[in-house]
């Protein structure tokens, strides 16, 4: 399936929202974290207590519950961690592959389609995913994979790979930053189409190098969740 073919494929699923339906779509308020947003430029973007505050004080000037947004954003935040720097410019990551929705921690997460455990993993590096679990899911002849960052540690502790989940299932909650890798809670969300070898995480963030590859294999998620 061409990339084309797989994004018209996912606007043609109907997911379940990952937050409660309760929380409208008018409770979501776009959110930019990219270089481009002067207003970060007074905001220490590497603590997450000061990231917390600048996004909780954005939801309430917007009168919002949920901000969203971030795929393909090209973000300072990551220059504060070893683990997505190198010696060499051209590749250090730093352009953001997912959608994150920013809300309280403890916030439960409903699984937007039916599908199955795929891999689960605490993934401890500094500025890493924290308590991550990736879901499979099989529809009309296509396999794909889901992914969900920053979570508590009480979401992964339990689970058993190759269980089925169904759509609307509550599947994880979310982790403070003691355990979500150091950041203001949220969620990050990906898709994936060919997960390589990889259990229990995924590159959530790329390079320049790598890019075009990481667009193909991870479209926007904003085509299934439609927020």
């Amino acid at each position: 399936m061409t990339l084309s073919s797989f994004e018209e494929f996912l606007k043609s699923l109907q997911a379940h929202p990952l937050i409660h339906p309760s929380v409208s779509h008018n409770a979501y308020v776009p959110l930019d974290l990219s270089i481009h947003n002067k207003e970060l430029d007074s905001v220490e973007v590497s603590s997450s207590n000061a990231l917390e505050l600048y996004i909780w004080n954005h939801l309430n000037a917007n009168n919002a519950k949920v901000a969203f947004g971030g795929y393909l954003e090209h973000r300072a935040i990551y220059n504060r961690s070893d683990y997505f720097n190198t010696a060499k410019p051209e590749e250090e990551r730093n352009i953001h592959l997912g959608l994150d929705l920013w809300i309280e921690a403890g916030t439960e997460i409903n699984a937007p389609l039916d599908g199955k455990i795929h891999s689960f993993k605490n993934n401890t590096n500094y500025g890493d995913y924290g308590p991550t679990l990736i879901l499979e899911h099989h529809f009309e002849n296509e396999t794909f994979f889901t992914l969900y960052g920053h979570l508590s540690l009480e979401s992964i502790s339990n689970l058993k790979v190759g269980v089925e989940v169904k759509q609307g299932d509550t599947i994880a909650t979310l982790g403070t930053a003691e355990v979500n890798g150091d950041y203001a809670p949220h969620l990050h969300f990906q898709i994936i189409k060919d997960i390589q070898n990889y259990k229990g995480d995924y590159p959530g963030v790329s390079n320049q190098l790598d890019l075009e590859f990481y667009k193909t294999n991870c479209p926007n998620p904003n085509l299934l969740l439609k927020v």
